[in-house]
């Protein structure tokens, strides 16, 4: 991301300084402690039209929201990172935002702008439950992210239109106000530049929670109903699991009843199944996953942005292509997304980050560079932290959403020999 260039030489600094990440977000804590005291001591000692200590708390507002990216990219840079620094990072970020709309609140409500600060109550009601829903939705297993008011765009809303409100109050003054002729209040006043922006961040924290909700209750509903399918026989191995999602989640009835035609369906000739399966090239192909009885292939391709750059956000693109359909490319739809065939990626360091598949968590992946300069997927093979091409299920009898999974084939590529390796775990 182009910010990080700006932002890494001071994050080097911080780290030769001594600083570790949660040091970094205990500044941002303290940052945040400042603008609640400078809001009060406006309240305290400012008159109502002296906006000039709003104006100030925002720039201080903006100054925290810095820490508040830095302490990420200093455990990343630093080699800092740790699970509880994770959850300091989280803690304290909401005792930031709770501190800094407390500091809000006391300075609407000491200059009688009732109003306004119960919207910017209501706003804070919401920020909390936005991290919330995520939180909890994250800990029963489900992604719950976008929507609009997160926690950066809070940090910039609140900042800018806080300066924006001080700088107006020396051009037009702290007690402007425009009336509307048979109107009987203000239609708006200097503060509004400030409060109204809370009022739409109150309106908007509220929904992206209530958007959140509802996502996560589809998931979950979804996961439910997948567990009752495949979670009633716990002897499973935990690689069957995988697989089973793998091989239960997929094509239509119509698209299966095509590629019966295309491939052997008996478990005595699985080699020759694989062998009549196409092996597709897609640029950027990291790997491929396929299962029988039909050749419809999931493709896992590096993602790249507009520069030809890792997007580090979302490092691995996955598809279909569709060979019992003419070989269209076809994306997953939400349920292969979110409980087949679906990667979730964490970033390690700038070039390597983990995959794992979110059917099954516990079979980690590497996306980084080879030695050829380029990105590769690696995983475990034949005992041996290798390049892997592809991925083979063999299925042999059950019903389409049980179906009896026999083995699955995994094939790489030793990247110090060349040697091509082939694992095969019977389920």
């Amino acid at each position: 991301m182009g910010i990080y260039k700006v932002i890494n030489p001071f994050v080097k600094l911080l780290i030769k300084l001594g600083l570790t990440p949660n040091a970094v977000t205990t500044i941002g804590l303290a940052l945040n402690i400042g603008v609640a005291v400078i809001f009060i001591l406006g309240a305290e000692k400012g008159n109502r039209g002296d906006l000039h200590f709003v104006g100030w708390a925002g720039a201080l507002v903006l100054f925290a929201g810095v820490f508040d990216m830095l302490d990420g990219q200093v455990a990343r840079l630093g080699n800092m990172k740790s699970t509880f620094g994770a959850m300091y990072d989280s803690v304290l970020d909401r005792y930031s935002e709770l501190i800094l709309f407390l500091g809000i609140c006391y300075y609407l409500i000491s200059h009688h702008y009732f109003l306004s600060s119960l919207f910017a109550f209501i706003a804070m009601i919401g920020s909390m439950m936005v991290s919330y829903t995520r939180a909890r939705a994250e800990g029963l297993g489900v992604e719950c992210k976008g929507g609009v008011m997160q926690r950066p765009e809070r940090v910039v809303l609140i900042g800018v239109s806080a300066i924006v409100c001080g700088i107006s109050s020396n051009f037009i003054g702290g007690d402007y106000k425009l009336y509307i002729p048979g109107f009987p209040l203000q239609v708006f006043e200097t503060i509004s530049i400030f409060t109204i922006p809370i009022t739409v961040m109150a309106i908007m924290t509220n929904l992206t929670a209530f958007r959140r909700l509802v996502d996560s209750k589809k998931a979950l509903d979804l996961m439910d109903a997948q567990a009752k399918v495949v979670g009633k026989d716990n002897s499973t191995a935990a690689l069957g699991i995988l697989f089973v999602l793998f091989a239960s989640i997929a094509v239509p009835s119509a698209a299966l009843s095509a590629d019966r035609s295309l491939v052997l369906e008996s478990s005595q000739k699985g080699e020759a199944a694989t062998s009549s399966f196409p092996v597709p090239k897609v640029s950027n192909q990291l790997f491929y996953l396929q299962r029988d009885p039909n050749v419809n292939t999931i493709i896992c391709q590096l993602n790249l942005d507009s520069e030809g750059k890792l997007d580090q956000k979302t490092p691995v693109n996955v598809f279909w292509i569709r060979y019992a359909e003419g070989g269209k490319r076809t994306e997953l739809n939400f349920i292969q997304r979110k409980f087949a065939y679906g990667i979730t990626s964490k970033q390690i360091s700038a070039d390597k980050h983990e995959l794992k598949f979110v059917s099954y968590g516990k079979y980690p992946m590497y996306l980084m560079k080879g030695k050829d300069k380029k990105y590769h997927v690696f995983s475990k093979v034949a005992n041996r932290q290798a390049i892997l091409n592809s991925i083979y299920v063999h299925i042999d009898g059950g019903t389409f959403w049980v179906p009896n999974v026999v083995y699955v084939e995994f094939k790489a590529t030793d990247p110090d020999t060349g040697e091509q390796l082939t694992e095969r775990i019977k389920v």
